[in-house]
Formats: C-alpha cells, structure tokens, sequence
C-alpha cells in the first residue's frame, strides 16, 4: 500500500493541494473514497460539501487558462447534445455547449482532463476544447437533458390521457389494455429496437420511485429509458398480454412466450418471465433470435487447431462432445452451431432442452418438463428408442442422466452436452464425482470444450494504447516475441457501438481425449495434473486463448480479464 508521500495526485486533485484547499493526505483519502463510489474526486468533494462546486470551478479556470461559464445563463434547447455519443457525455461528464466550425466546446467540471477531450474528439472528429463549469450545476443538466432524450418516445402520451392523473386510478386494479395504443405502441418500438441493437434481453424493472429498462448487450446491462413509474402496471399488463399470461396474478412469477414478426422472412422470439418483487412485478424477456446459430464456424472465435479438434469431433458417428462454462458463456450456440452443420436429411437428431431456445427445422427438440415427469433422462431413453443418430442434451445434471448419456455415445450415437464447469479439466472430475466410472469417461468422451464470451472493440473506434510497459506485458502472459510485435487497443465508444464494444467472441479451452489423458484419468489424476498434459499437448487455456485475441486486436486486456477471473 503506498503511503501519501507517495501516492501521486494528478488533475484536480493536485490543484486542491497546491492551492492549499486541501492538504495532500485528505486529497488522497478523498481521492480514494470517490474511487471506491466510482465517481469522481470533483463529485465526491461537491456531493459531501467538503469544497464548493463554485470554488473547485474558479480555482480551476484560473489555474489551467479555461474559461468559466454559469449554466444558468445557457439556453438548453440550443445545445447540440446529437453531435456527442450519450454513453460519452455520462462516462465523462461532459456536455457539448456549442459548435463553432469544427471547434467544440464542452462544459466540464474538470478541464484537466485530457484523455476524455480526446476521446470526444476522435468520436466527433472535432476539435475540442473545455470550459469549466459548476460540477453540481452540470450533473442536474446531463441527467435532465438524457433522461429527457431517453423518454422522448412517451412524448404523445399526455396528449392520449396515458398519464394517470395523481389523484386518479388505483393502478393495481385490473387494467384494460386492448385499447392502450401508447402503451401498445411504446413496448413495441423497445422490442423492436433491443432486437436493432442485438440485445439478448431486455428488462423492465419497477423500484418505489422510478421505473426503468435495460437491455442486456454483448454479456452487459445498459440502461436504455426510464419511463415515469406510474406506467409500470399497464407496461407489464401488455406484454403480460401477448405472453398469454394472466394479467390479474401479480402473487407468483408466470412464464410465457410470443413471437413478433419483423418481415415476411424473418419471425423473433420472446421467451417472458415475471417476478413478484416489493415494488411490483419485473418482467425479462430472453430474445431468441434463430439466425444467432448460423454462424459459420470461424465466427465462434476456435483457432485454427481448435477449429480442426471441433470439426473432427462433430464429424465422428459416435462419442460425447462436452461443452462447458458458466450461464451466459455461449455454450448453447456452440452446440447449435454443430447441429447447424450436421443437420442433413440423412441423419435423425433429437434434442431435450430446459426450455428450447431457439428452433430449428428438420430437428426434434423438446422442452423438459418435470412438473410432468419429463427430465432429462428420460427424454434420453425415449430418444434411444427413436432410431437416433445425434443426440443433444442440454445439460447434465445427475448421474442418471450422465450413465444414459455415455451408453448411448458408446452404441453408434453421437452426443452432445453442457456442464457447468469452469475448465475443461474440470470436468473429467466432476463426472467422477458424480459417479461415472473412469472407463466409461475415457471411452466415451472425445472433446471438451470449457468457453467464455469476450466483447469485440468495435472496428470503428478502437484506438491504440501504450500504457503497458514491457513488464507489465511478461506479467500478463505475453511472450518476448509477442511483445516485438503486439499492438494493443482500447475501447472508445462511437455512434456505432456507444460503448467501444460490438459484438463477442469466444475464447476456448479445447481438450481432445489422447491416450495420454485417458491414462491419466484411469489412474485417478486430479483436474491440475490434466491441466499440465493437455498443456504440455499443446492445449490454449481460456485465459491464453484470450490473450491471442488481444495480439489479433480483437479484445482488450480488461475485457479478458473480466469474463476469466473465476
């Protein structure tokens, strides 16, 4: 831990001290407060009236040569809030005031900040330039003029009487939503666009005081409206409505599903789950687009020799293919993705899903159902008495499942499965854990993929970086080689991604069952030892396989060590 005499204040947070506002150990300590709050210092001195906004403000004009300018005095609606990505303008605080040819002058509480004028300039292709203002005064204005933004789409909704006076309907009554054109038209165009922007769910979430949507993007939530809190009822009573749930239970969560027609080829799922909470009913809506699972191989993220591993495996007449990883890790489109290449009218492929995601013609899927009796072993005995070629089983949970599994991969079919592992070493154990005898993993199993999903840098903004010294890089896991040619990017964010990120790719941890791993096994070796072998045999961990999309410009260092970090 680095004491205060060594611990190095930049920015704003020098300014206090030289000018003798603040003395150097309370600068750091606050400094480390508003870090831990994730905001920043200027916020956290203003938020707990430590300074003032004015004085941080003035004392900054003069020392950094920047303009000072009161908000108050500014005309809202002149602002040209379109020319600035609205991720941008939250993450730093910035907020455009007015255009002068290509010169753009942003309000900003700290004009120290040079990376984020920078990133603002590279998004615009503008050159910028700060004037200092109030930090209280701008935090009000960005979040009015956002939210304000976010919301436009309710705009017609006082002219249709949508707003329930104050003194109006109880909103826990039954609601009649048939003739709710607003509401109708507004849950419309946020299904809509979640699919536009590649969401994968999409939640509407009601609090005491505020209600607001988020959709789930490349692995992320971002919130996307706030609508006013009085709509809740009449929002979820809609799409309660087209699930063909019943609107007047609130008690208990219900499950449903629709599907929304977008063009005369293409037809979007929705799979719908509600949930009672204090403050009313949430509801998540799972999009299950069906042309997620027809991307080619090379788009999963496999390296050349994993890619090889995959499609000999899937190519077998018989075996288990195991794929693992948490909830989220992708593992279902790298199953579908098989299914997609060995689906022929020469084979017969059944799959037992919990539920069925996405569905796919000349494929008997069927949804579990244990309520009814219908697990997932005995989905798999009826499944052998259909005249299988290739089985898909979406999880394995138990040893019943698991014995029924590998004797069918060990008569003529081919399987495919998930576990929930973190490695692909890890699950050899956890099958002997569970019970299955070693000769039968050996036997049965030919490939084992454990998977994360990564977000992509967006090609249209990323940028390169050179905050990494050389042993930072050793330290990561790159090579001396790697490190002579590697050209490492950041995430920006531009009117194209908004978050620096579009799309995900996967990394892979690829095991083939060799010789030297099935001997392994037989003689009790725990997941460490198989780790050593497979990577002696030239196996990628996950983490590795990360840093090869880093050297590729693919992904970023956080981002790999965000989804790796178990």
């Amino acid at each position: 831990m680095l004491g205060s005499d060594e611990f190095k204040l930049y920015g704003i947070g020098q300014l206090v001290v030289l000018e003798k506002l603040l003395e150097k150990s309370k600068a750091i300590e606050f400094y480390k407060f508003a870090n831990a709050e994730k905001i920043s210092l200027v916020q956290y001195l203003v938020r707990n009236n430590i300074l003032s906004a004015t004085q941080i403000a003035r004392t900054a004009s003069q020392n950094f040569g920047v303009p000072m300018l009161d908000l108050d005095c500014i005309d809202v609606e002149t602002l040209p809030t379109s020319l600035v990505n609205e991720t941008l303008i939250r993450r730093h605080s910035m907020l455009p005031l007015f255009c002068r040819g290509n010169h753009l002058y942003l309000a900003t509480d700290d004009p120290s900040k040079q990376t984020s004028l920078k990133e603002i300039q590279f998004q615009t292709g503008l050159n910028t330039y700060a004037i200092v203002v109030e930090a209280d005064k701008l935090n009000v204005l960005i979040d009015h003029l956002l939210t304000t933004k976010e919301n436009q789409c309710l705009s017609d909704f006082e002219m249709d009487g949508l707003i329930i006076n104050e003194e109006g309907h109880d909103l826990n009554a039954p609601i009649s939503i048939t003739e709710d054109a607003p509401i109708v038209k507004f849950v419309n165009k946020i299904l809509l666009d979640a699919v536009k922007q590649g969401a994968s769910d999409i939640h509407f979430e009601p609090y005491d005081k505020e209600y607001r949507i988020r959709y789930r993007q490349d692995g992320i939530l971002h919130e996307i409206a706030t609508p006013p809190a009085r709509l809740a009822a009449r929002i979820t009573a809609r799409i309660k409505i087209m699930s063909c749930l019943d609107i007047s239970e609130r008690r208990i969560p219900q499950d449903g599903n629709f599907k929304m027609k977008l063009s005369k080829t293409q037809t979007i799922d929705f799979r719908v789950s509600t949930c009672p909470t204090i403050a009313g009913e949430k509801v998540v809506t799972r999009i299950l687009d069906p042309d997620s699972v027809k991307l080619g191989i090379e788009a999963l993220g496999f390296n050349p020799l994993q890619k090889d591993y995959f499609i000999h495996s899937i190519r077998r007449p018989q075996g288990m293919i195991l794929v693992t990883g948490p909830t989220g890790s992708g593992k279902t489109v790298t199953l579908y993705s098989a299914l997609n290449i060995l689906n022929t009218k020469q084979v017969n492929i059944s799959t037992a899903e919990d539920p069925v995601e996405i569905k796919m013609p000349g494929i008997n899927q069927v949804n579990i159902n244990p309520k009814a009796g219908l697990t997932f072993s005995n989905a798999l005995r009826s499944f052998l008495r259909q005249d299988p070629d290739i089985i898909m089983v979406g999880e394995i949970r138990d040893l019943e499942t698991a014995e029924i599994a590998v004797k069918a991969s060990q008569t003529g079919h081919l399987v495919l499965s998930t576990l929930h592992t973190n490695s692909a070493s890890e699950t050899l154990n956890r099958l002997v854990n569970m019970g299955v005898p070693t000769f039968n993993i050996t036997s049965s199993i030919t490939l084992i993929i454990a998977q994360r999903l990564a977000r992509k840098l967006c090609e249209h903004c990323k940028i390169l970086r050179d905050d990494f010294t050389k042993s930072g890089l050793l330290e990561l896991g790159f090579t001396e080689a790697d490190i002579q040619e590697i050209k490492l990017y950041k995430a920006i964010g531009c009117n194209k991604c908004t978050s620096g990120y579009r799309g995900r790719i996967g990394l892979f941890e690829v095991l083939p069952m060799t010789k030297t791993i099935g001997q392994l096994i037989m003689s009790g070796g725990n997941a460490l030892d198989i780790l050593k072998v497979a990577q002696d045999e030239g196996m990628l961990t996950i983490y590795q396989s990360g840093l090869e999309k880093i050297k590729h410009g693919m992904t970023t260092i956080e981002e790999v060590n965000r989804v790796t970090v178990d």
